[in-house]
């Protein structure tokens, strides 16, 4: 069963929108055969420019299921997440029974109720690694990372932080700011 956590950024969380919110996010508790205890953190941004930003993370034990959505009305963007995480539930879902078959274990209990289509899902969720690469990490700041970054046109960076020693990766964000990553 899904607890939820509604939170609003510019705008007041009605009992209205609670309820939609609750009754949308809460139709993926349908893809589970047991509901797994979760709390839904939903965050509603409403921008000046009248958008609506809703994002969602329902962290699980053994998946973390994430999305969000921007668009000019924000009962559309609720309803826009909530597609976005049955395509994220049924993708893993067609993968762990693609690796149960695979191995052929017999005594794996089913995390999810519902069958979903096999060959469409198993056409999305392939995953082809064409090419990999080595790198050796340099010690640097997040700044010089950054410069690193976008020196070669990339949306990420993983570089050895200097004053940590640990790994690290910056980022750029949809907004066109940086995020850091750091790891312990």
């Amino acid at each position: 069963m899904f607890r939820y956590n509604v939170r609003g950024e510019n705008i007041e969380v009605t009992e209205a929108i609670r309820n939609y919110v609750e009754k949308k996010v809460g139709k993926l508790e349908r893809y589970f055969d047991n509901a797994p205890d979760a709390t839904a953190h939903v965050n509603l941004k409403v921008y000046t420019e009248k958008t609506a930003k809703v994002e969602v993370t329902i962290p699980l034990p053994y998946l973390l299921l994430r999305a969000e959505e921007t668009s000019p009305d924000l009962y559309a963007s609720v309803d826009l997440v909530v597609d976005k995480l049955e395509r994220q539930i049924r993708k893993f879902k067609t993968k762990i029974n693609r690796r149960t078959r695979e191995t052929a274990l017999v005594d794996v209990e089913p995390i999810f109720a519902l069958d979903v289509n096999a060959d469409e899902e198993t056409k999305e969720a392939e995953i082809d690694i064409v090419r990999t690469k080595r790198l050796s990490l340099k010690p640097m700041d997040s700044e010089e990372a950054v410069l690193q970054m976008n020196m070669l046109g990339h949306n990420f960076f993983i570089f050895e932080d200097a004053e940590t020693n640990g790994t690290s990766i910056v980022y750029r964000r949809k907004d066109g700011k940086y995020g850091l990553i750091e790891t312990n």
